[in-house]
């Protein structure tokens, strides 16, 4: 069994705008470091499988797939933030099959964790709607085919970037198969995930938001992952951790400001790893989301890997925790706990 395998998408810089924050200097930012580090030539890449049909509409309605795959085209642009260029349809396919392929190797036991630089990202886009720099939904894609091609019954996903993963939360909120729990600063794009919103019907329960303040930092992240995150992964028992990896909770990010620390991001990371090991043999892949500083791009991702490998990295001073007092984070806190019945 490989200790982690990686996905790279071949090709991503064919999607790219000029000026964009999401642009593709974020994925090489990360693979320098990982090359850096001597663990992207030690371990395994995986090629992108082909997403069977009844997988991707089960997650996006077929108009909209079509529509986006004509204004790919076109070299279009969906809304005022999301572009797309002529190769960013087979692009945005390549990275969900990339997202598939990590996710099935980590759950059967192939590899130990997984690690997909899925570009472009995906926790935007709803069932019928680009937005958010965001094309098709790879995290969603990868839970869904982990539903049916291998008989999964529980599959969380965490989304630890600075936005609320919406499409990811719409997608699944009606169902009771994949709980999905989201950090994220509120207020901020795209307006959702607010405490309240915890699933309906058959999905009621296993929807978590804890929406953060603006300078909220390392405490806050800890608290929320350890008194809140942890306590309900215990009721949900899932079978598998997917994590939509955004660095942009880090203290650098030009879009936010949540003030987390890479080592900071690190020991989420552990923590996740750690409930993993304790309870569904150790299967837990990241996917990237969003990001938009370099550095950060490089010194997170350093991080995340040594997490789900077990060691340790050697970061920047600046990169350690700093405990920041006083915010009203710790009231969502308590309203959280209050909601949820946690101690």
């Amino acid at each position: 069994m490989d200790e982690i395998v990686f996905f790279y998408p071949e090709g991503h810089t064919g999607h790219s705008e000029r000026g964009h924050p999401e642009r593709p200097e974020r994925v090489e930012a990360i693979r320098a470091a990982l090359m850096e580090a001597g663990w992207w030539q030690e371990y395994p890449h995986l090629a992108p499988l082909e997403i069977p049909k009844e997988v991707l509409h089960k997650v996006h309605d077929a108009d909209f797939l079509s529509h986006l795959q004509q204004i790919c085209w076109r070299g279009q642009h969906f809304d005022m933030d999301t572009y797309t260029t002529p190769d960013s349809w087979e692009l945005a396919l390549q990275a969900a099959g990339g997202g598939i392929a990590v996710a099935e190797a980590v759950w059967q036991r192939r590899a130990k964790r997984g690690f997909g630089l899925t570009r472009p990202p995906g926790h935007h886009a709803t069932g019928d709607r680009a937005m958010g720099f965001c094309l098709l939904n790879n995290v969603a894609i990868a839970a869904e085919y982990l539903v049916q091609a291998h008989g999964a019954k529980r599959i969380a996903i965490i989304d630890l970037d600075l936005h609320h993963g919406n499409g990811t939360q719409d997608i699944f909120y009606r169902r009771g198969d994949v709980f999905y729990v989201s950090t994220h600063q509120s207020p901020l794009y795209p307006g959702t995930g607010r405490l309240s919103e915890t699933g309906a019907a058959q999905g009621e329960g296993t929807t978590a938001n804890f929406p953060l303040p603006p300078m909220s930092g390392d405490e806050a992240f800890q608290t929320v992952m350890d008194e809140l995150i942890l306590p309900l992964m215990d009721r949900f028992m899932a079978e598998m951790i997917l994590v939509s990896y955004g660095f942009d909770p880090h203290r650098n990010d030009p879009l936010g400001s949540l003030m987390l620390s890479a080592q900071g991001y690190g020991v989420l990371i552990s923590r996740l790893v750690g409930w993993a090991d304790q309870n569904c043999e150790g299967r837990i892949a990241l996917f990237l989301e969003g990001g938009y500083d370099l550095q950060a791009a490089k010194n997170c991702s350093k991080a995340v890997v040594a997490a789900l490998l077990g060691e340790t990295v050697e970061l920047p001073e600046a990169e350690r925790p700093t405990a920041r007092e006083g915010l009203n984070w710790q009231a969502m806190v308590r309203e959280a706990k209050k909601l949820w019945d946690l101690p």
